[in-house]
């Protein structure tokens, strides 16, 4: 969920859960111990905690709900993030561990009686061996940086969210983000082979390596995808891939959404599997042309964008075959890229999505589900129901080659009745997406704002497992608490969570 533009001017209480092992004291009281301990351990411009200061860090993409810190750690070496844990776990004070804060589901959203672990200094790209096709950065690079300093080698980083520019390596491991093309390239989990850090009481810990096995329990895959629950990663060992000597887009507009969601799934029972598969429905379509001008069809129900990368021979005979497809599933039109610069004017309606509803409504919440791809056009249909049941707007744009939807649901959070609505209707796409067969998140994440429909997903046993994984690594429940896995404890709409300590007042 994110707030586009503007945030509440009265938001309501924020999640949040105390830590386990101790009591709930007051804040101030609170705040002038856990800051005279980490005073002692970090320089002065590496620690804030006035209100002035750490009011930009209550929130990440989801601006709906806000909460300061007690503090913001910004170190600069392994020694100081090592302390700082070490420091926090013996105080037992939560810790969130914060990248480019691009993240759109509340992960990285403060606790109010904890420390925001900011490791946006650990930017440096350590090593690039173009031989091993492999990249060791810190955790605060930019996912783009990576592609930019491999480039003079003829490579890059495939997983490519629309925040490249701006969100890190850290983040992506944290969300096991995606991108545009994932359907051919895959997730971070696909595209990183090693993943360093540490635990919550501050020792060093390594998952995966450099090789195509390593000692001990494969947990790579568990850490990747965590939300900061069970580990803080400083550092990253990432493939490189080839950069594709070609790459074309066609772009394919259709009548009605059922031909385009049946059109994806032609594609992929035909054996083919495109470098991108995108789909965005028609208001979207228009939100994005008026703001990019990327040439999109405004009659069309539907687009869809099918790329093909590899050497001109290869991209020339799947276009063929890709066009073939799409022209018998019942596109209206197709045109196919000509140039560089065309396929990347294509894209970058695609790309520019989220800002583009940002023009045409005071604030949105991006939804995240997945769900097969033989049920694209039901899902899409269901929301047009929703906008009615709900009374808003909502535009569509979605990884459609791997079912991973998008919505963004347009509405004012001035208005406390329209950010309830615009709730409730995220609830029913979660919900809906469920018994379609799908998953409630797909790369953006539990965080907060699909706390309460985990439960839609799982069940009480399904999560009592999730919670000992989370204790094995974290007894005191002192890392990023009151995310991703409900209790009974913790219930609500969209993430908003009643604890036993009640709601914690806004700093």
């Amino acid at each position: 969920m994110t707030a586009a533009s503007t945030a509440p001017t009265a938001p309501r209480p924020t999640p949040d859960a105390p830590p386990p092992a101790a009591p709930l004291p007051e804040r101030a009281a609170r705040q002038r111990e856990v800051v005279a301990a980490l005073a002692a351990l970090l320089p002065a411009h590496s620690l804030l905690w006035t209100a002035e200061d750490t009011t930009p860090y209550e929130c990440d993409g989801l601006t709906a709900y806000r909460q300061r810190p007690l503090a913001v750690c910004l170190p600069e070496t392994e020694e100081e993030v090592q302390a700082v844990l070490r420091t926090c776990h013996r105080l037992q004070v939560p810790v969130v561990a914060r990248g480019a804060g691009t993240g759109l589901s509340g992960g990285a959203m403060p606790h109010g009686l904890g420390v925001t672990l900011s490791l946006a200094r650990f930017n440096r790209i350590l090593e690039l061996d173009p031989r091993a096709r492999t990249a060791r950065v810190q955790c605060g690079v930019r996912n783009l940086a990576i592609s930019e300093a491999a480039a003079p080698h003829g490579l890059y980083y495939a997983p490519d969210p629309s925040s490249q520019i701006a969100c890190t390596i850290g983040g992506n491991i944290a969300e096991n983000s995606g991108g545009v093309h994932c359907l051919k390239y895959g997730l971070t989990v696909h595209n990183v082979l090693a993943v360093r850090g540490f635990t919550v009481q501050g020792e060093p810990v390594q998952f995966g390596s450099g090789a195509l096995d390593g000692p001990g329990y494969d947990l790579l895959a568990a850490v990747i995808g965590s939300e900061g629950m069970l580990a803080v990663a400083i550092e990253a060992t990432v493939k490189l891939v080839p950069k594709p000597q070609l790459a074309r887009c066609i772009m394919a507009s259709f009548d009605d959404v059922r031909k385009a969601g049946d059109a994806v799934a032609a594609v992929i029972a035909a054996g083919i599997i495109p470098a991108g598969l995108e789909m965005m429905d028609k208001p979207m379509t228009a939100a994005v042309e008026d703001f990019v001008h990327a040439g999109y069809d405004l009659t069309a129900e539907a687009i869809l964008l099918c790329e093909s990368d590899g050497t001109p021979e290869e991209v020339e005979e799947e276009i063929a075959r890709m066009s073939e497809v799409l022209s018998h599933a019942g596109a209206t039109a197709l045109a196919v890229s000509q140039n560089e610069a065309e396929r990347m004017r294509f894209w970058s309606g695609r790309k520019n999505a989220f800002p583009a509803s940002g023009r045409i409504s005071p604030d949105y919440m991006c939804m995240d589900s997945t769900i097969p791809r033989k049920r694209l056009a039901d899902i899409l249909l269901a929301i047009q129901d929703m906008e009615k049941k709900y009374g808003l707007r909502c535009c569509n744009v979605f990884h459609a080659g791997d079912g991973n939807l998008h919505p963004l649901i347009l509405f004012d959070a001035n208005d406390a009745d329209q950010l309830h609505r615009a709730e409730q209707f995220g609830a029913d796409i979660m919900k809906t997406s469920v018994a379609f067969g799908g998953a409630i998140t797909g790369e953006h994440g539990v965080g907060v704002e699909k706390l309460a429909s985990m439960r839609e997903q799982f069940t009480d046993a399904e999560l009592e497992q999730m919670e000992r994984l989370k204790r094995a690594f974290d007894p005191l429940g002192l890392f990023n608490p009151g995310k991703v896995i409900p209790t009974p404890n913790r219930c609500g709409d969209m993430g908003m969570m009643k604890t036993l300590a009640g709601s914690l007042p806004r700093a």
